[in-house]
């Protein structure tokens, strides 16, 4: 199932990558970069693997000698970060509905976290997966370690969009029930008329790290439709008959294009990481550059 997702080349791509937190958060587990601070617990909690800088003494050899690779006992009270990953599931996400699914909304951003995941899973960090849909949030989680990646994919394929979400309200409840907060990253197309302002500062307010992931359809982006038109929207069904000629749509894309800029001057003033990308993206493009120039990933 993995190999279907990741080819061998960008497997080996992403296990060199570790997602970048600015802050350290008290945890339950040592990530390898996360701080000097060391545990004095000898309660053993799991293993991680070994990476460079880490001390050798902490190696099991024992482990090692059995399956030629080492790796990193890990004891209950030293720290690693937590690593939350929110999927709008709103059926807005469930678009374009015909066509190539490479360019589908839900199964792109499903195919970024995924791979999102993978990094953090195979760095120590805990993962914790959430689908944000109208009838309530569906959670994986949280786990350590890459071999829960299986687990994560079968999970994935059974998360489904449903209706409308207030992503205020969605992100404003996560954060509030989420006893540790860490590094939070959303994948959303942030088609909410009731905004996502306030969910972000409340995510902000109980001490998470934030990045947002905006996925947009090329059609959505820059629409080819034209002419008389009744328009439904997937998530309310409320229609909308419209006329669309090439003056309509030049002021569509102008307005999306200052929404965006208007997305991206909110979070850069309260040091949110801000990500806009189209489905005609490669995804692991998204990861191995767009990401790494936003500094979500190095």
């Amino acid at each position: 199932m993995t190999e279907r997702l990741f080819d061998e080349k960008t497997l080996r791509k992403l296990e060199r990558l570790t997602l970048v937190a600015n802050k350290v958060r008290a945890g339950a587990i040592k990530g390898e970069r996360r701080s000097s601070k060391r545990g004095t617990s000898i309660e053993f909690a799991d293993y991680r693997n070994y990476v460079r800088g880490d001390d050798l003494r902490r190696v099991d050899w024992n482990v090692y000698a059995r399956l030629q690779r080492p790796f990193i006992k890990l004891l209950e009270d030293e720290e690693d970060l937590a690593v939350h990953l929110l999927l709008d599931a709103s059926a807005s996400m469930d678009w374009p509905r015909t066509g190539s699914r490479d360019l589908h909304k839900h199964l792109y951003a499903r195919r970024v976290l995924t791979g999102l995941a993978y990094i953090a899973l195979g760095t120590g960090d805990q993962v914790t997966v959430t689908a944000l849909r109208q009838d309530g949030s569906h959670r994986w989680g949280p786990h350590r370690a890459r071999g829960h990646t299986v687990s994560l994919l079968t999970w994935l394929e059974k998360v489904y969009t449903r209706g409308h979400i207030n992503l205020n309200q969605a992100l404003q409840d996560y954060a509030l029930r989420t006893v540790r907060p860490g590094l939070c990253i959303v994948l959303t197309d942030l088609m909410s008329p009731e905004g996502y302002e306030d969910g972000l500062r409340v995510l902000q307010g109980r001490g998470f790290e934030i990045a947002v992931i905006q996925v947009l359809s090329p059609d959505e982006v820059n629409p080819e439709m034209t002419g008389d038109l009744k328009l439904i929207d997937v998530e309310t069904g409320i229609p909308q008959e419209v006329t669309i000629d090439p003056e309509m749509r030049e002021l569509y894309v102008q307005r999306l294009q200052a929404w965006q800029a208007e997305i991206g001057a909110y979070c850069t003033r309260r040091g949110i990481r801000y990500v806009p990308v189209e489905t005609s993206t490669p995804w692991e493009q998204v990861i191995l550059a767009e990401l790494r120039r936003a500094s979500v990933v190095h």
